[in-house]
């Protein structure tokens, strides 16, 4: 009886893995059964990251005078330990969602390799422009009145990033609807359809700026097509999975930014 039930969970959860309705309590099941913690994931994350952005920041910068690269970096620190800390107590469940790497469709797969590899590609241009002096060469170097308030609006990305967190629990990192979700209208998502990538987007146009680069726009230029992409892929998901979205599409008629699209 115990193994014909629990074979029934797992082709219960095989089929809803390809409808992309996989319950979250299969997320946390496998975080238990990997003998990791909700904390030492975080913790790992958190370290992992900030390592990698060092080093693709610094390496290529060839010193450790640049100080954009490390406002830019505190800035993503302090940003991603707020946003752990606040919801460890309060919505562990999102953390985990968070946590999920594997997307479940092949155009989603694509787009996180295109993203990652032009993410990996910005960094390092911005520390080796910081070396080689192109900007500087071009236009002249960036002025402190134009990195400082590129970083504060950095932290307003994250910051609408954070309020999305507050809104929507089901905000994963991977495209997905789960069982039990609903559609949300509130906060953030009175505006736009998609505020998280709102976030992300002015992260990346004030980016340049913070890194005290000019010639990392072109970059950036280039991330604007995988975003659309993406987001047009995970709206195609939710009208399909998600019941109330199609009427929701119909009342916020705005999918990234207000008034523009």
């Amino acid at each position: 009886m115990f193994g014909a039930s629990r074979f029934g969970r797992v082709q219960r959860w095989q089929r809803a893995a390809k409808r992309g309705t996989l319950p979250i309590r299969l997320t946390i099941a496998m975080s238990t059964s990997a003998g990791q913690s909700l904390l030492t994931r975080l913790v790992r994350r958190t370290v992992a990251s900030q390592l990698m952005m060092t080093a693709l920041l610094f390496l290529p910068a060839g010193s450790l005078k640049y100080w954009p690269g490390w406002g830019y970096l505190a800035a993503n620190l302090v940003s991603g330990l707020w946003v752990y800390i606040y919801f460890y107590r309060r919505d562990p469940q999102l953390l985990e969602r968070r946590l999920l790497k594997r997307e479940k469709f092949s155009e989603q797969k694509l787009i996180q390799i295109l993203w990652r590899a032009l993410s990996i590609v910005f960094l390092v241009l911005a520390g080796a422009d910081y070396r080689f002096g192109w900007s500087r060469g071009l236009f002249g170097p960036v002025p402190w009145w134009l990195i400082v308030p590129a970083l504060l609006i950095v932290l307003v990305g994250y910051h609408l990033i954070f309020r999305v967190f507050k809104a929507n629990s089901f905000a994963a990192s991977v495209v997905q609807v789960e069982a039990g979700q609903a559609v949300i209208d509130t906060g953030p998502y009175r505006f736009v359809r998609h505020p998280l990538y709102t976030g992300s987007f002015i992260i990346w146009i004030s980016s340049p700026l913070a890194l005290g680069s000019f010639v990392l726009t072109p970059v950036f230029l280039l991330l604007l097509p995988i975003l659309a992409f993406r987001l047009s892929n995970e709206e195609k998901v939710l009208r399909r999975d998600l019941p109330g979205y199609v009427a929701y599409c119909q009342r916020t008629r705005y999918r990234l930014i207000p008034f523009m699209w």
